[in-house]
């Protein structure tokens, strides 16, 4: 192991040392001890299993820690100098990482955020407030053509797949999904063992490029994916159309990290960088598209079938409404990524200016099946900054009935965000393929904190829906979100958009509404 190397070394010297001090000069114990204390904390450092950093970087690693313990301006000026470590990831960290150790979160001396900023969003408390009883929801997955209908979380593992994540960091991610009775999306990059070894129940994401079901040439193989979608863990299959992250490109994984396991997961070859197309090559309208849901649907034995996509175009989503109206066919659910997706590498172009913001994409999902008279047919997840209770009562009300978080679980189990995704080098052994690195992942202690922090934050949001005053989540309305508009005025949701009533698309489309509805067409996205 590189990493003893050093270690044994200082041992080596260390004791050199001491029997210079026995034998020939007593002055060579200021040389022993230091050394042999140092061997013995870089040794203690390899051997332990709670800190990953410690794990992969002995005795350097506890620089880091160092510096949490100081004051907060130093810590921002060590720690989170980067530009591009935003304020919010700065506080999901902390949220996340207290919650995952299962420490208090209570903190004193007034809140972390100006409360008069501008678009700064609070829920009311009632004065009829009482303590959260009631476990935390199910949502059910399943229309009417789904004879195996899955029962989701309020929470669940957005995608990330087994190549961009090491095959520790997915194990522990499903460990905590197993032990929490929450979904693991497996993201486009196929199931592999160690999504399957824990035994956590799994949304299958198929995306353009197929993997796991795919012919020699990248088409899409029906006798593969039925095969395959047999697997008792999977419990929904999703159809990757767009992600957050990179809206309009495909994914792209290095061929530094394509290693004999993920080429056998994804069907590629080793070595060799893959390239996903940008567009499924199984449909190309939104008939087709339809279509090859209710083939999923059929293929796996009757399994909830959803989409999944950054919304781009309004007439492009009501072509796909349009297109289920003309069929009968719905997905079973639907879920929105938003433009502001973080764990997908990406051009920097597409993540700051490609594709609509969860809020706004979300929001109009809801509305579009709402208007079109089919929301009570078709579950919507939320997937894209979700870390803490908030963010699922936020999600709800914008309408989400159940929510996917990515970020946050890379959190839970050990990222620091040092950006070194694309590089095979992350120094936590979550984003690599390094066998060197990613043994710094402990399995059983990061899927305790998987576990710890997705029921920590779903208890959160359950309390926060009965300090409101509500018996629960369904009682939710657009007028119990409140955004600061200025320093003088705030507004609830219902009061900043408008919300469609049931079926209005289809008897008198409002205007602002009206020229995407009567562009959209079932045979072409338009």
């Amino acid at each position: 192991m590189k990493r003893a190397l050093p270690i044994g070394v200082i041992w080596i010297v260390g004791a050199t040392a001491l029997w210079l001090a026995l034998t020939a000069s007593p002055w060579w114990v200021a040389v022993a001890v230091p050394l042999l204390l140092l061997a013995a904390l870089g040794t203690h450092d390899l051997l332990q299993r709670r800190h990953a950093i410690l794990r992969a970087y002995p005795i350097l690693g506890h620089a880091r820690f160092l510096m949490e313990e100081l004051r907060p301006e130093i810590r921002q000026y060590f720690i989170e100098s980067d530009t591009a470590d935003t304020p919010f990831a700065r506080e999901i960290r902390d949220i996340v990482y207290e919650r995952a150790k299962g420490t208090k979160s209570e903190e004193p001396f007034g809140t972390q955020r100006d409360v008069y900023e501008p678009n700064h969003e609070f829920v009311p408390h009632s004065l009829r407030a009482r303590f959260a009883t009631e476990p935390a929801p199910r949502v059910r997955l399943g229309g009417p053509d789904c004879t195996q209908p899955y029962d989701i979380a309020l929470l669940n593992v957005s995608a990330m797949s087994f190549g961009a994540l090491s095959a520790q960091a997915i194990e522990a991610l499903n460990a905590g999904a197993a032990r929490g009775g929450f979904a693991h999306d497996t993201g486009e990059g196929g199931m592999s063992p160690y999504h399957l070894k824990p035994g956590g129940d799994l949304i299958w994401e198929i995306a353009s490029a197929y993997f796991g079901c795919r012919t020699a040439e990248g088409a899409f193989d029906p006798e593969l994916f039925e095969a395959k979608a047999a697997t008792p863990a999977v419990k929904a299959i999703s159809i990757k159309l767009s992600q957050g992250a990179k809206p309009g490109l495909g994914g792209v994984l290095p061929g530094a990290k394509v290693t004999e396991e993920i080429a056998a997961t994804r069907g590629v070859p080793v070595g060799q960088t893959v390239i996903s197309p940008p567009t499924h090559s199984a449909f190309g309208t939104p008939l087709e598209l339809v279509e090859f849901i209710a083939t999923l649907r059929r293929l796996s034995g009757g399994k909830p079938v959803g989409i999944k996509l950054c919304v781009g175009a309004r007439s492009e989503f009501l072509s796909i409404c349009k297109a289920m109206l003309a069929t009968g066919i719905t997905p079973d659910f639907i879920i929105v990524d938003g433009a502001e997706g973080g764990t997908g590498a990406a051009p920097q172009e597409f993540e700051d200016f490609v594709g609509l913001p969860l809020t706004e994409g979300l929001m109009l999902v809801h509305n579009a099946l709402v208007g079109v008279g089919l929301r009570g047919r078709i579950r919507i997840g939320a997937s894209g900054k979700v870390a803490t209770g908030f963010d699922i009562v936020s999600r709800v009300v914008q309408g989400a009935d159940f929510t996917l978080a990515a970020r946050a679980m890379m959190f839970a189990v050990g990222c620091i965000q040092a950006r070194k995704c694309h590089t095979n080098a992350c120094p936590t052994g979550v984003a690599t393929q390094d066998p060197e690195r990613s043994r710094a992942i402990d399995v059983p202690d990061k899927s305790a904190r998987v576990y710890n922090f997705q029921k920590a934050t779903v208890a959160s949001a359950a309390q926060l829906v009965a300090s409101m005053g509500l018996g629960g989540f369904a009682e939710l309305t657009p007028a119990m979100l409140h955004r600061r508009i200025d320093s003088r005025r705030t507004a609830s949701y219902a009061e900043l958009y408008d919300w469609l009533d049931d079926g209005e698309l289809l008897s008198h489309p409002p205007k602002p509404w009206r020229d995407d509805w009567e562009r959209a067409r079932p045979d072409a996205f338009v």
